[in-house]
Parts: C-alpha cells; structure tokens; sequence
C-alpha cells in the first residue's frame, strides 16, 4: 500500500492571545507577529487560521476587501516565521460560539447548506479569498469551516437540517469553488464527531472520508469517552488513533491522506498535571497510523480570563499562556516534534472490526461507534489485549479483494448499539 514519506507536520490552531478571534475586528500585526513567533520557538510548522465570516461578509453581497486583505496579511506573517497557513473560511463557529451573518439567520432565516441564495453567497466569498491567497506561497489549502455540521445537528438551538445528498452538494459546490480559485492548494472540510456518533446526521462517515483532498479528524474526549473510560484509558489515550482508523474504514482510496486537524486535552476530562502525559500518548499513537499528514493542536494559546461566557475549559486549552510563557503541554510537544516528525513504520492492522453499513454505506447504527458502543468497545478490547485493530465496512468484508489489499486477514463483527451521542463542549 503506498504511504505518504514528506515528515508528520505539526501545527496549531491559532486562538490570538489578545482579544481571541475578536482581534479580527482591528487587526494588531504586532499582536499577530508576537503570536507566531512564539509558535515557531516551540517547533511548528505550520498554523490553522480562522477569519470570521461576520467580518468577512456581512451582506451577502458585501465581500470586504480590507478584511481578504487582513486574511493575506495574516498568512504572510505566518511566513515570516517558517509556517505554513491553512485558512478556514466559512468561519460560523468556535469554541461554543456562533458567528453567523445576519442575512442568514432571525427575520432573514434561510438553510445556510440548502438555500440557492446562501449557497451562492458562501460560494463567492471562497472564491475572492481564494484568488487572493492563491499566490501565497506558504498558504496550504481551505477548510470549508470548523465543524459547520453543527449547524445541521438536532442538538443545535435552531438548527438548519440537511440530508446526505443535501450536505454533499453544499461540501462539493464550495470544494468546487476552492479549486477553481486556488487550484495549487488542497481544500477539505472538516466535522465534529456527530457525523461518526450522532444517528439520522446529515453529515456522515462516508462524506467526511471521501470528499475533499485529505480527510481531517477532530478528536475530542469530553464526547463520552472520557466520562466513561477515564480521561487517561486506552480509550481515551487512542481516541484520535481510534477516529483515524475509523476514517481509513470509510474511504475507498488506500492511499488517502488523513489529517488530525483538531485535539486537545479539555480540563473538564484532564487535570493540568495530566495534560501533557495526554499530549504525548495521543501523538504517539497517531503517529503510528498510516498516511498520516500531521496534527494540529488546539490551541496555541489560552483565552484570556478578561473575556466572558465561555465553557471553563477554553481558558486552558493553549499550549502557550496569556503571559505569552509556554505551558508544560507545550514543552512537551516541543519536545517530541523533533522524534515524531520522521515517519515510523506503521504496524500491521491485520484485524479488521466490521461497521455493519445499509445500502447507502450509511452506518446502522452510529451509536455502536461512539463511547460505549459495539464497535467502540471491541477497539478497546483488541487495543487492551496487544492488538491494532482496523475497521472495514460490511460491505468491504464481503471483498476479499479489498481485505488483501489493506492486509486484514482476520475480521470481528461486534454488532449494533450503543449510548446516544451525548457531548459536553458547549457546556456554559
């Protein structure tokens, strides 16, 4: 099976140190340029960036060229200091805040995934971001928004739905775009694990490992796993290796890049002085998956104690403090970046957990894939007894040519069912 060789990339999503991402209403170069320079003295390469659409679009025929100007600066400055930038762009949520332009929600309500006019919209603002970053040299690639498949989830307040066929038009229509404006880079999307755990979700497995140039993961324990394994349990400590090989399960590529693109250790789950042992446990399992094209953690730096109302554990989440002081988690991940950059041989996955998967490769049963579930807790055992499981799809089981290919000699069919989703990140 052919395997990525460039080194593991690593990186951080960059949470600003002053003013969060409200620093996008006044941009602060100096800000910015201390920020980044203190990300470059921990080892990173590259960083994650997320303009927010209320600035960049306020009317949905108002694209603000000083704010794509900012977008350009803020990626040039990254440059300065050796790091690539990947920029998100359909930028509506964060950290258990909504950032949605007025034209899409109150008395202007329409489906930001299915409404012809939204739909347009979105789709010129990636088009005049990307043929303004296009030529930057250090810029990677769009992600459509952070975990936008929030917005469809029934557990959302006011939620807009969507079906598989729905969510794909949106994802493809604004890929489509990217890549037409910015066709050197590779665009993705990315969710939260809704669409792996969350039953009837329009976003679903077979999107998130088949669309876009990599797959991204973003791996969260506060979901259930810590709350029922333990913050520091195989289950937790493997959580990211587990959504990773889960992904590998669903895509129909071999060769296809994965990206963990989020992972963080949430105070609500970990104590401080379990943090960095997380860190390294959850890097070093990652490390070991195959076609892996880096990790980005979040976040690079802690939300500053002056702004109010977020969930408790946002204000801890930096690898760096608001004294601009790397935290012992960040010492820890500057340390192990030098090791974990040269790629390792990854280990033989000759046991394959079956996802039973209708005909729509849909799963089943979503549950029996989040914490406590069938397919959740065979991982677990086969991790605990010395084994490195795979995943295959019941109707990739039934092709020997497709289990010879990924060398899965033996296979496990735990069944269906599992606990309903249940996620702790918007905890306020």
């Amino acid at each position: 099976m052919p395997s990525l060789v460039a080194p593991l990339r690593f990186g951080a999503n960059y949470t600003p140190r002053s003013q969060w991402m409200h620093s996008w209403m006044s941009l602060d170069l100096d800000e910015v340029r201390r920020d980044f320079e203190a990300l470059a003295g921990l080892g990173l390469d590259h960083v994650r960036i997320f303009p927010l659409w209320t600035q960049l679009q306020p009317n949905r025929t108002l694209i603000r060229s000083d704010a794509i100007d900012d977008v350009r600066a803020v990626v040039e400055m990254a440059g300065e200091f050796g790091l690539d930038a990947s920029v998100d762009v359909i930028q509506g949520h964060l950290s258990s805040f909504d950032f949605i332009p007025s034209w899409l929600f109150t008395w202007h309500d329409k489906n930001m995934f299915t409404h012809p006019d939204a739909l347009s919209g979105q789709a010129e603002l990636v088009t005049r971001l990307g043929a303004n970053l296009s030529e930057a040299g250090n810029f990677l690639g769009f992600t459509l928004g952070n975990e936008t498949n929030q917005f469809s989830a029934e557990t959302h307040p006011s939620p807009w739905p969507v079906t598989e066929a729905e969510a794909a038009h949106w994802i493809t229509t604004l890929l489509d775009a990217a890549r037409a404006a910015a066709p050197a880079q590779q665009h993705v999307h990315s969710e939260y694990d809704a669409a792996w755990y969350m039953d009837g979700h329009g976003f679903t497995p077979r999107l998130a490992s088949r669309l876009g140039d990599i797959t991204t993961v973003h791996s969260w324990i506060f979901n259930g796993t810590a709350q029922r394994y333990g913050g520091r349990s195989t289950a937790s400590d493997r959580h990211a290796e587990y959504m990773i090989e889960l992904a590998r399960g669903f895509a129909t590529d071999p060769a296809r890049p994965i990206w963990l693109q989020e992972v963080g250790a949430p105070s609500n789950c970990l104590t401080p002085e379990q943090t960095p042992g997380f860190l390294e446990a959850t890097l070093r399992s990652a490390a070991r998956t195959e076609n892996l094209w880096g990790v980005t953690w979040w976040c690079s730096h802690d939300v500053s104690r002056s702004l109010a109302d977020f969930p408790e554990l946002e204000y801890t989440l930096g690898l760096i403090d608001q004294d601009g002081s790397a935290k012992p988690i960040g010492r820890r991940f500057a340390d192990l970046i030098p090791e974990l950059r040269e790629r390792q041989d990854a280990p033989a996955r000759t046991l394959g957990i079956v996802v039973e998967v209708d005909e729509d490769e849909t799963p089943v049963s979503r549950a029996a894939l989040g914490p406590g579930g069938a397919v959740f807790q065979a991982w677990v055992d086969a991790c605990e007894s010395g084994v490195d499981p795979a995943f295959v799809t019941s109707a990739d089981a039934e092709k020997p040519e497709v289990l010879a290919t990924r060398g899965i000699t033996e296979l496990v069919r735990p069944g269906v069912g599992g606990p309903a989703y249940a996620s702790q990140n918007t905890v306020v």
